[in-house]
């Protein structure tokens, strides 16, 4: 839908932000949003009901004291679709000095990923 890459001097949330919003510009169907805890507090909150009227929901890590293997809702989502784009060789490790590099070559990638899928 919208990629958006940043220095590593930018935290996450205020990222976060500014991709969500040229993410409600371009897509306005959009009502429910899922993130990790990192964009977790009453801070973003208040951010993010001035974008748009849109639901955070926050996935919750695993506690400290959970012996098994449970799987986060909705989070498997976005790691599968990080070890897909992991397998690109270039973006396996941060290879690129300029933001605008590494986002042309993120889009190959997802433009590799879905013309593996329409050609099956």
């Amino acid at each position: 839908m919208s990629a958006f890459i940043t220095p590593a001097s930018v935290q996450d949330r205020d990222a976060g932000l500014m991709l969500l919003e040229r993410v409600h510009d371009r897509w306005p169907s959009i009502h429910h949003i899922v993130a990790d805890g990192g964009y977790r507090g009453p801070i973003m909150a208040e951010e993010f009901a001035t974008i748009a009227d849109w639901t955070l929901e926050i996935v919750q890590p695993l506690r400290a004291d959970a012996h098994r293997f449970k799987l986060l809702p909705k989070r498997w989502i976005v790691e599968r679709t990080f070890a897909w784009l992991g397998r690109c060789r270039r973006l396996a490790k941060d290879f690129e000095h300029r933001t605008r590099i590494a986002l042309a070559f993120l889009k190959l990638a997802v433009i590799r990923l879905l013309l593996r899928r329409l050609a099956r």
